[in-house]
C-alpha cells in the first residue's frame, strides 16, 4: 500500500509493541502524528496538529486512529475542509465514561456528524475505557461501518495482537 497513512495514537503515544507502532516500522507510508505532549492532550492542538498533517498528506490520506486519537479525529472530521480517504478508528474511549483519562482536555462532548468519507470502527467487547455500544452508537451517527474485535481488551499492546492483521485488512479495505 503506497497511500499515506496517518497514525493517531492516543494518550501516552503508542509504545514498542503496539501493532500502531509495528505498522510504521514495516510500512514507509507510515507517518505518525507528532504532538507536542502525549501525556497531557489538548484536543484543539490534536485537531490543528492533525489537520496540517492530512494537508501536507494529501487527500489519499488514509488514518489510523487508536483510542484518545478517536476522538481527536473526530473532532477534526467535524470541522476540517482537507478530505481523506478514509479512516479507521480502534477502541473508542468513552468521554464522559469513569475511566476517561483526568490528563485530557476538550474532548467532550464529542461530535456526532457524519464523517465525511468511509470510515470503520472497531470495538471490543471488554474494552475498560468504552462500551461496545458506545463505539456502536458512535459508529451509527457517523456513518461508519462497526466491526466487533470479541473480548480483546483496549485492542492496544496489553492484547497481544502482534502486527494485528486484522486491522491492517480492514485499512486496506478503505484503500
Amino acid at each position: 500500500m503506497n497511500t499515506p497513512i496517518l497514525i493517531v495514537p492516543g494518550i501516552g503515544n503508542s509504545d514498542a509493541h503496539h501493532w500502531q507502532t509495528r505498522w510504521q516500522r514495516s510500512n514507509p507510508a507510515c507517518e505518525r502524528l507528532a504532538v507536542e505532549d502525549w501525556e497531557h492532550p489538548v484536543c484543539e492542538l490534536w485537531v490543528e496538529t492533525i489537520d496540517a498533517a492530512v494537508k501536507r498528506l494529501g487527500s489519499s490520506t488514509l488514518i489510523v486512529a487508536h483510542s484518545l486519537g478517536c476522538l481527536a479525529v473526530a473532532h477534526w472530521a467535524a470541522r476540517t475542509s482537507h478530505p481523506v480517504h478514509g479512516v479507521l478508528l480502534v477502541a473508542l474511549p468513552d468521554p464522559d465514561g469513569p475511566a476517561f483519562p483526568g490528563a485530557a482536555h476538550g474532548f467532550a462532548p464529542l461530535p456526532l456528524q457524519r464523517f465525511p468519507c468511509p470510515s470503520i470502527v472497531v470495538a471490543s467487547d471488554d474494552d475498560p475505557y468504552g462500551s461496545p455500544e458506545y463505539a456502536g452508537d458512535c459508529a451509527a451517527a457517523w456513518g461508519s461501518r462497526l466491526v466487533k474485535a470479541g473480548n480483546q481488551g483496549h485492542l492496544n499492546s496489553a492484547s497481544g495482537l502482534g502486527d494485528w492483521e486484522e486491522g491492517w485488512a480492514l485499512l486496506q479495505s478503505l484503500g
